[in-house]
């Protein structure tokens, strides 16, 4: 890791911390489960309205739209042009999560 400092003894890395985010993320043909990486002091549409074109997802399982998991990987980008809509797991109630949405 390359470390460099200023004059007042701010300390600056090429690693960029951030915190995991377990999501489901809905696009017009698959579901996706996974973990989307944010900046600590960054909201979750912060990292979605970022203007790269592709938003870097770990730990995800693609789903059709039967419901039926068709891959799984530990690393996948997706075009933020094609989510319809996205949930961070936080936000889902525990009947969601073991029920229906995954």
């Amino acid at each position: 890791m390359i470390k460099e400092f200023d004059d007042k003894g701010k300390i600056f890395t090429n690693f960029i911390s951030k915190k995991t985010v377990p999501a489901t993320i809905q696009t017009l043909t698959h579901r996706i489960h996974g973990e989307i990486h944010v900046r600590p002091s960054e909201r979750l549409k912060d990292e979605l309205n970022r203007s790269e074109q592709f938003l870097a997802i770990t730990n995800a399982a693609v789903f059709d739209t039967r419901g039926q998991e068709i891959y799984r990987c530990e690393f996948l980008t997706l075009n933020r042009e094609h989510i319809v809509w996205l949930i961070p797991d936080e936000e889902l109630s525990e009947d969601q999560t073991s029920g229906g949405l995954r």
